[in-house]
Formats: structure tokens, sequence, C-alpha cells
């Protein structure tokens, strides 16, 4: 009877054991199914933050390149400058792009999650707040741009119009100039010729006793002068006459060491006021 009892009693014990095993697998499978969608919810809120991150990152990299358009801003009129506006303001509708999208998927993810947490509703909230503020910023800069462009392209036309006018002004000062130096030269431009009365003659310069008569002289056979510094005419001759009128007073016929006749003009103004042909006779 002993045994018996003593052999019924280990089976209880055993039996015993065996729920009690049984029940601290079960406990362990739900520890575990715990942990797991613990860290499911950790590896999801993680990278919900890494976004929420990435976002702000981007953010402030568009408030440094919306800054560094405002700097560049300064001289908009500059080959360089307005090049590097163009690749900030590239650069920031870039990165709105993809901040726009980071909201977007962040907002899926976090309905997909199907986590309630306020704390992260609320900066999704915040942050589409700054995603439309920043774009209404975006919007009103590139209306400053625009603006700037239109005056400058303005200013720029304006300049062209002030170079055509200095060029065309510079043009008629130049043909002024040349007009002025033309009728100046024509002016102080006068011809002399001396020869034997058979030479000038010959020319048709002088004809039956007259000098220049008529019009078809040889004009080619006279020497051009400037009035102005021609004082002297050497003859070569020792018997000169003046056959042109000129003034009396204005001009000197002496003879040099050689004997031979030099034309000293004292006032050239006035020897050349009645004719700016001069014509001399020698033998």
């Amino acid at each position: 009877m002993k045994k018996t009892l003593l052999f019924i009693a280990c089976l209880l014990a055993l039996a015993s054991c065996n729920k009690l095993g049984k029940g601290t697998e079960e406990a362990d499978k739900e520890r575990d199914s715990l942990t797991q969608v613990i860290a499911q919810k950790d590896d999801e809120l993680n990278e919900l933050i890494g976004t929420i991150n990435d976002i702000q990152e981007g953010f402030q990299r568009i408030n440094e390149a919306e800054g560094r358009v405002t700097v560049a801003d300064a001289n908009p009129e500059s080959g360089s400058t307005r090049e590097t506006i163009r690749e900030n303001m590239a650069y920031i509708e870039e990165a709105m792009s993809k901040n726009r999208e980071m909201i977007a998927q962040l907002e899926q993810k976090l309905k997909a999650s199907g986590s309630n947490v306020s704390a992260l509703q609320k900066t999704l909230d915040n942050l589409r707040q700054e995603l439309e503020e920043k774009d209404a910023s975006i919007q009103e800069l590139k209306a400053q741009l625009m603006e700037k462009d239109s005056l400058i392209f303005a200013q720029q036309e304006q300049i062209t119009g002030l170079n055509n006018d200095v060029n065309n002004l510079t043009e008629e000062n130049k043909q002024k100039t040349e007009t002025v130096a033309s009728q100046d030269k024509e002016l102080n431009t006068a011809w002399f010729v001396f020869g034997t009365k058979a030479e000038l003659k010959e020319q048709k310069i002088l004809t039956s006793g007259d000098v220049l008569r008529s019009d078809d002289f040889n004009k080619n056979y006279f020497t051009q002068v400037d009035i102005r510094t021609m004082k002297e005419i050497n003859l070569y001759s020792k018997k000169a006459e003046v056959l042109t009128s000129h003034p009396e007073g204005s001009y000197t016929l002496r003879k040099n060491s050689k004997g031979e006749y030099v034309l000293n003009i004292t006032n050239y103004k006035k020897f050349w006021s009645v004719s700016k042909f001069l014509v001399i006779l020698v033998k």
C-alpha cells in the first residue's frame, strides 16, 4: 500500500511539473512576440524620426540657399552673380521638391504604422505648415527676382540706347572734325609756280600777256602748299617778276648771296587774301 501511494504521488508530481513547464514555454513565446512587436515599433519610430530629421535638414539647406540669393542679389547686374542666383534658385526648388515628397512619405508611414502619437502628428502638421510658408516665401523671392530681371533688362536697353547715341555722336563728331579739317586745309591751301614765259605759255598759265586768263590752265604744273608754313620760295633766277596780284607789304622779293631771287612772305594771310595762286616769271 505504501509503495502504491508513493507511486501515485510521484505521478502527480510529474504531471504538475509538466504543466508548469508548458506554462513557462507559452510565457516565453508571448514575451518574444511582444519583444518583436516592440522592436518593430522602435524601428518604425526611428525611421519616422530619421525622416523628420532629413526634412528639417532640408529646410535648413533651403534657408541657407535663400540667404545666398539675398546676399548675391546685392549686385544682380553682374553676370557671375546672376548665374549664382540661378544656381541657388534651382537648388532651392529641388530641395523643396524633395521635402514635399518626404513629408508625403512621412504621412503615409505614420498612417501605416497605426501609431497614435500626438507629438508625431503635431510635428507632421508643423512640417506641412513650414512647407507651405516656405513655398510662399520662395514664390515671393521669385517674383522679386523677376521684377529685378525686368528692371535690369530695361536698364540694359537704356544703356544700349545710350551707347548707340554715344557711338552716333562720336561718328558725327568724327565727321565734323574731318569736315573742319578738310575745310581748314582747303582754306589754308595755295598753289605757286615759277617759270619762263615759254613754259608758262605752254601750260596755258600765261595767255596773250595775261596770267590765268582762262580756266583750262594746267593746275598740275603748280606746287600745292600750306600757306601757314610756306614762308619762302627760292626762284633760282637773277631775274624775277610776280605776275599775280598780292598786296604790297605782305612780301619781299630780294636776292640771296648768289644773286638769285628769293620770295619771302611776311604776312601770309594778307599775301593770299586776293588770290590763292602765285605765278612768278623768271628768266
